[in-house]
């Protein structure tokens, strides 16, 4: 595929893109990380552009990647706070003199800026799987200029894209790669499902022998499972759920722990709304922890993953998080951190030139 076909596309889900699309996305990532550690400078991609970022979620990776993105590229990021503009809204959410239709800010930033990106998930929707989603897609649905996915309540596909960066650069490639999606315990039950979802999409697509492991009640979206297994078989990988931690990590070269939501914290008809049953059900696996002697269990050349921020001494321990180097398995969490820099740096590159 020719880079001039990715102008203008927006970029809201892994699933909205092929196989060879990603790994041109990746290419280009690992040419632009390349480049900027040998000095070459890149700010004439973006020159003069303007990126406006709308957050109704807490960042810092990736408010921060952004914005040093845009810089690196020669354009300037937007910070724009919900709760300090008209905060935009769904037709049937608004709020006289609070909010404005989504459909009216996209067409007057498209009058002014060159891409809009956004991350919106959980309390902003009242925890509506999909809610969020939506939003994005009618954000694009109005906007003459790309959207850009921060993350919603289904897919974060600029932090999946960084993941799968990180596995390229570790083992070389993803064929024969066992890549482990776990779920971690928290004592945080507002955990959104869309970093582990955009992980196992990725690593199916790309051809990864990919288990995802949980305990009971901390199912994911049953439309992304069968489109991991559908992409899995296109791939040559494979795809499995387990309910065990500990077999799920035997002999992974990518151990990636990390707690998300039950069903029922959502509201009805995907769940019950129900935050005490939620909290049941994380409160009977505090045992779902990374520690030393899970890692030992993985391959002996093997990664432990995070989209960070960790929940230290709950989801994983101080000694795994921070074991960076050193004979047998180690951390590349900060590595995999930086990433986000370089994979949104290509998509910007490519959908705003």
């Amino acid at each position: 595929m020719k880079t001039s076909d990715w102008k203008g596309r927006d970029f809201l889900a892994e699933t909205d893109f092929t196989r060879e699309e990603v790994t041109e996305l990746l290419d280009v990532a690992a040419d632009l990380k390349r480049q900027r550690a040998q000095g070459i400078r890149h700010d004439h991609l973006l020159h003069g552009k303007t990126l406006f970022m709308i957050f109704y979620n807490q960042s810092l990776r990736t408010r921060n990647s952004f914005e040093a993105g845009m810089t690196q590229l020669g354009g300037h990021a937007h910070f724009l706070d919900p709760d300090k503009i008209y905060t935009p809204a769904m037709e049937g959410r608004e709020v006289a003199y609070s909010t404005e239709r989504v459909s009216d800010v996209a067409r007057v930033l498209a009058r002014m800026g060159d891409g809009i990106a956004i991350r919106c998930y959980g309390d902003p929707v009242d925890w509506e799987y999909g809610g969020a989603h939506a939003m994005l897609r009618e954000f694009a649905r109005w906007s003459g200029i790309p959207v850009v996915n921060m993350e919603d309540d289904v897919y974060h596909p600029c932090q999946g894209l960084a993941d799968m960066l990180t596995v390229k650069e570790r083992f070389g490639g993803f064929s024969g790669v066992k890549f482990v999606m776990s779920w971690a315990y928290s004592p945080s039950i507002h955990k959104p499902r869309a970093v582990p979802q955009s992980a196992i999409l990725y690593a199916s697509m790309m051809g990864m022998q990919v288990t995802l492991a949980h305990p009971e009640g901390m199912e994911l979206d049953p439309d992304i499972l069968s489109r991991c297994e559908q992409d899995a078989r296109a791939a040559g990988g494979s795809f499995q759920i387990v309910h065990d931690f500990e077999t799920a990590v035997k002999g992974a070269h990518v151990v990636y722990p990390k707690a998300w939501c039950a069903t029922p914290i959502f509201q009805p008809p995907v769940g019950e709304a129900n935050v005490e049953k939620t909290q049941a059900i994380f409160d009977k696996h505090k045992d779902w922890k990374c520690t030393e002697k899970t890692m030992d269990l993985a391959a002996k050349d093997g990664v432990y993953l995070h989209c960070l921020p960790a929940d230290r001494g709950f989801e994983v321990t101080n000694d795994v998080m921070d074991k960076t180097e050193g004979k047998g398995w180690v951390s590349a969490v900060f590595d995999q951190a930086e990433n986000r820099l370089h994979v949104q740096k290509a998509v910007m590159s490519l959908v705003m030139a």
